[in-house]
């Protein structure tokens, strides 16, 4: 367990453990799983970048990422998150510096358990956990969100 990942020395560590098999849990201060993998990679100096774009394709197992709301009753928290597997198509992805296409791969990826945070907002706002002006905050592709809700 790995605390947060502020610096450099505490992703080279992380990086480190997972390559020697270790299983490494940590967070980072992210909005969604290409987030993630870019600000991993973009911490390090541009001439190591190529070889540590190897190794979070290599080592990666998933990344989930999760925004608090507040309930539609007014009283409380729930969890929206996002999930993405590590399939090899994403590790693909990553080797070739095309994390802007992840998304995508997360949005057709249900049967490997992965979900976008626009999906899981969507599911929450059906179920009327939370508002409708809530997941608009907090939609990664508001427009899109937005079709969705008056869609269904």
């Amino acid at each position: 367990m790995i605390g947060e990942m502020r610096d450099l020395s505490t992703i080279e560590a992380a990086l480190m453990a997972a390559e020697t098999g270790h299983l490494v849990f940590s967070t980072l201060h992210t909005t969604g799983a290409a987030q993630t993998i870019d600000r991993i990679i973009d911490a390090f100096p541009t001439e190591r970048q190529e070889q540590v774009r190897v190794q979070v394709s290599s080592y990666l197992i998933a990344v989930i990422s999760q925004a608090l709301l507040p309930k539609a009753t007014g009283s409380g928290r729930v969890a929206a998150f996002e999930i993405m597997v590590a399939i090899p198509a994403i590790q693909s992805l990553i080797r070739e510096r095309k994390t802007y296409r992840i998304t995508s791969f997360i949005q057709t990826g249900a049967r490997y358990g992965m979900k976008t945070l626009d999906q899981h907002l969507f599911e929450l706002y059906n179920r009327g956990e939370v508002s409708y002006e809530e997941i608009m905050i907090r939609a990664q592709n508001p427009e899109e969100l937005q079709q969705k809700v008056e869609g269904k």
